[in-house]
């Protein structure tokens, strides 16, 4: 992984934490916490989508990609919250 792939990966998990955050109420992390929910968003999000065998096409690869990282970020903020209490 080169420089440029790493910085857009942290783009794209950065705005997917952040609508996650966002749709689901989570408490304002910051920066690196939208980052980290995202990222691990993105890898859940794939996991689920492609079980289902759903294809996201919002017309845009980047696009794309943040709306699996949203989607994985959400159901992975709202596991956290039913296993802790």
């Amino acid at each position: 992984m080169d420089k440029q792939q790493l910085v857009i990966m942290l783009v794209i998990g950065a705005i997917a934490g952040w609508l996650a955050s966002f749709v689901v109420g989570s408490p304002r992390w910051g920066l690196v916490g939208y980052i980290v929910a995202g990222i691990i968003g993105g890898v859940v999000g794939g996991w689920m989508l492609d079980a289902a065998k759903v294809r996201v096409n919002l017309g845009h690869p980047f696009a794309n990609a943040v709306a699996q990282g949203a989607i994985g970020a959400i159901a992975v903020i709202i596991v956290a919250r039913i296993l802790g209490g």
